[in-house]
């Protein structure tokens, strides 16, 4: 996949976690969890997601476009899975390998950008 497109995914909450679906990629109900999942909570509250358990839109991007209020840097490997900080809120999330399937390798930065959905 080229590290210069944006993708587009639907995060909602499935018993209790926060999941998600992408069928271009072959996951079902993948898990946010090591602290991914704390910054997801964090970034609903902050962009006032409406009904954000019921699924929400999460564009993101190895690099910068119009709309990212989120700003991720890598931290380092940890667990098959990599490690990233959200500066502005001074939070770190385990991303797993299934990062991997929309990269090359896991980039330095990733900006993300939150949306209703509907």
């Amino acid at each position: 996949m080229s590290q210069n497109s944006i993708t587009v995914i639907k995060p909602y909450k499935w018993e209790g976690m926060w999941v998600f679906d992408d069928d271009r990629v072959g996951l079902v109900k993948e898990p946010f969890v090591g602290g991914a999942d704390t910054l997801i909570d964090l970034a609903v509250e902050k962009m006032e997601i409406e009904n954000a358990n019921d699924g929400f839109l999460m564009l993101f991007s190895a690099t910068p476009f119009p709309g990212a209020e989120v700003h991720l840097k890598w931290v380092r490997e940890d667990m098959g899975g990599n490690v990233y900080i959200w500066l502005d809120a001074d939070r770190e999330g385990w991303l797993c390998p299934a990062l991997l399937k929309y990269f090359d390798k896991a980039p330095s930065e990733l900006y993300v950008q939150l949306k209703n959905a509907g």
